[in-house]
Formats: C-alpha cells, structure tokens, sequence
C-alpha cells in the first residue's frame, strides 16, 4: 500500500505542478515562486518557517525568496521574535501578480469539484491531510525495527 500511495502521490505532484506552472505563468511567476509567495499572503514568515509549512529545504525556499525580492515581488522584514531570521512578505506587485493567478485557479477548482462532487472533493484533501500528519508522526518516532536505533530498548546502551 505504501507504493502505490507513494506512486499516485508523484503523480499528483507532478500533474499539480503542470498545472501551477500552466496558471502562475500569466502572472510572471512559476509554481516555485508562487508557491514561497503563497505560503506569506496572510503573514509574514522567515524561511525557515515557509520550508518547514511547505515541506521543502530552507535552501530552495531561500534562493528562491532572494529571487522574489530581486524581482521586487517580495521583500524582508524585521523579525521581532528573531534578530537574524527576517521575514519575509509579498510587495504590492507580489499580491498583484498572485492576484492574476486566482481567476484560473478558481476555475480549475470549479471543475475540479464539478468532477469529483463537493463532498468527495472535501473528503480529498482530509485524507491528503491526515497522511501527511501520518507521516510527519511516523518520521518523528524511533522506528522499533531499527536496530541501529539509538532508542531501541534491545540495545540499552544504544550502541
């Protein structure tokens, strides 16, 4: 189950990519661009904080945050809560050109429900949801067959 959960998952990754690339593209941005934008529309956030929402590295999130701000989209702040970590936010373009995007996406997410049905639509994406806790739980607890595991009570010395 987990390979096939797997492979449909690349797939869906790759076809919503397609497609994100197909809607951002109008706007000047791509799907990457979009998708570090999308993650600070409602709050500023350091980069730290958009790789660990988007379950990227913090490298890609950082070169393609200093790629916004040399284009103007986005921009750094003051970050009260840390003197070294800014944050970063979306300028008036950056929300103008997210701002383009929604008419297409708003479309696709029509038809989308239209396919599926309202109800199979919502029970989607909980299921997407519920995995991906699933195997945020799952990469933070000791695997018990790891015998290499330093938490492995067989091995008290964690050797």
């Amino acid at each position: 189950m987990l390979s096939r959960t797997a492979l449909g998952v690349f797939r869906l990754n790759g076809q919503f990519l397609s497609v994100s690339e197909e809607l951002a593209r109008p706007a000047g941005l791509t799907a990457a661009w979009w998708q570090v934008l999308g993650a600070v529309l409602r709050e500023p956030l350091p980069v730290a904080g958009i790789a660990r929402e988007m379950g990227i590295t913090r490298q890609s999130v950082q070169r393609i945050a200093d790629l916004l701000a040399a284009k103007g989209l986005a921009e750094y702040v003051p970050n009260p809560a840390h003197r070294r970590a800014k944050l970063l936010r979306p300028t008036e373009a950056g929300h103008a050109a997210i701002a383009r995007i929604d008419p297409g996406h708003a479309s696709l997410a029509g038809r989308l429900q239209a396919e599926l049905g309202e109800a199979a639509f919502a029970e989607t994406a909980r299921v997407l949801e519920r995995l991906s806790a699933a195997l945020d739980a799952v990469a933070q607890s000791p695997d018990p067959a790891d015998p290499a595991d330093p938490a492995d009570p067989a091995d008290p010395d964690g050797v």
